[in-house]
């Protein structure tokens, strides 16, 4: 049995206790667990402040081309990123196995809005990072988030007819 089969078969903690105490012992486990707070934390507060801009001004960073494309006003068009970055960051909450590609590739369509005009292409390879940082996630949870599995009627033991 190899690394990752055992910690598939591991059940999850039950408990804020078990969960440290796994952390502590299992460094893949505290890896996915940081990432995981972490995906669900900060999308989560940027896309709250997509309605503030506290931060920054948010507008700045969209691409010319995709505002005009937007049937909205940047601002508006930030408020919609902002309603999609607070789903995301919830769904990674409850269910990083999936919800952790989801981010990757809303990542890695902002490296793309980024690169497409000049003047944040340092910020552009920031979020490469951070895509990169969710497919790990994503790699880890299918170890440490057991999947959804589909309820189907049980199977009828033909063998003993």
């Amino acid at each position: 049995m190899n690394a990752s089969t055992s910690q598939v078969s591991t059940p999850a903690p039950r408990s804020l206790g078990e969960a440290v105490q796994r952390a502590r012992n299992d460094p893949g486990y505290a890896a996915f667990m940081l990432l995981r707070i972490g995906f669900t934390v900060l999308p989560i507060v940027f896309g709250i402040d997509k309605f503030t801009n506290v931060l920054t001004t948010w507008e700045n960073y969209l691409a010319p081309w995709i505002a005009d494309l937007s049937p909205f006003t940047a601002q508006q068009t930030m408020w919609v990123v902002g309603v999609i970055e607070i789903v995301a960051g919830l769904a990674v909450a409850i269910k990083p196995r999936y919800a952790a590609f989801i981010v990757a590739a809303w990542l890695a369509g902002i490296v793309i809005n980024l690169l497409s005009y000049p003047g944040f292409y340092d910020v552009a390879l920031r979020d490469f990072g951070l895509m990169l940082a969710a497919l790990t996630l994503g790699r880890l949870a299918l170890a440490y988030d057991p999947a959804w599995h589909r309820r189907t009627a049980p199977a009828h033991n033909l063998s003993a007819a």
